[in-house]
């Protein structure tokens, strides 16, 4: 059969073309996020391990956040990097072990990320209704979970490490940051760890917010939860790239 060049390059093209939308659809993945466990039930004092961290540690580009089981400490995972925290003899120990199990976690697979400069964003609230704006504006879906990071230098930084005392029933917010080691953070450089969902109040993230958030210190010696912080003028905001 005879086929002249015209046809030949249209048949060519239509190729080329079906072979770059199939490619696409082969690297184009959605971000999953998934969880373990729930701070209602937390709250209501079920403090047990729901998962063991081990399960996870083949996963590539993992991300993370969580409690430990008994609440013994904070998990925060970057890129399948654990910088778990917890109190030992009234300091705080920071462990890269997998070897843990946790009462509460949040977790993704990100293999890219996109970079966005946010800038006179200052408080919490503040940040939450960017990161909104943002996600939204670059096609993520926003009525679904995802993660974010964000990474510079903060004003101020207020977190807590959690160390609950065996035996302790009585749960609420202001105990559970009391009960370990706290502190703030002022002009330090940071990436933080979070996950954004407008449908995962009291499972993981507080009634009040949409955001939870973990750190770590650039230089690894600190990492824990973030209970508030002050946004230096410019920082840099990750989300997953679609």
């Amino acid at each position: 059969m005879n086929i002249n060049n015209h046809t030949y390059y249209q048949l060519l093209g239509v190729a080329l073309l079906s072979f770059l939308i199939m490619s696409c659809t082969k690297i184009s993945t959605n971000v999953k996020v998934k969880h373990s466990g729930a701070l209602r039930n937390i709250m209501s004092g079920n403090i047990e391990a729901t998962i063991s961290l081990d399960t996870l540690s083949q996963k590539e580009h993992f991300y993370a956040l969580g409690a430990v089981a008994d609440l013994k400490g904070e998990i925060q995972i970057f890129d399948s990097q654990p910088h778990n925290s917890v109190v030992i003899d009234n300091n705080i120990s920071i462990t890269d072990s997998y070897a843990m199990k946790a009462a509460l976690l949040v977790y993704a697979e990100v293999e890219t990320w996109n970079g966005f400069n946010i800038e006179n964003v200052k408080t919490k609230v503040d940040l939450e209704k960017r990161i909104f704006e943002t996600a939204k504006s670059n096609g993520i879906n926003v009525q679904e979970p995802f993660p974010f990071l964000l990474e510079g230098e903060v004003s101020s930084l207020d977190w807590h490490v959690i160390n609950w005392k065996d035996g302790d029933t009585d749960h609420n917010h202001d105990k559970h940051k009391q009960s370990g080691l706290n502190g703030s953070l002022d002009n330090n450089a940071v990436e933080i760890i979070g996950f954004y969902s407008t449908k995962h109040k009291a499972v993981f993230t507080h009634h009040s917010t949409n955001i939870h958030m973990h750190f770590k210190t650039e230089d690894n010696k600190l990492s824990g939860h973030v209970d508030d912080l002050i946004l230096n003028k410019k920082m840099s905001l990750k989300l997953p790239k679609r």
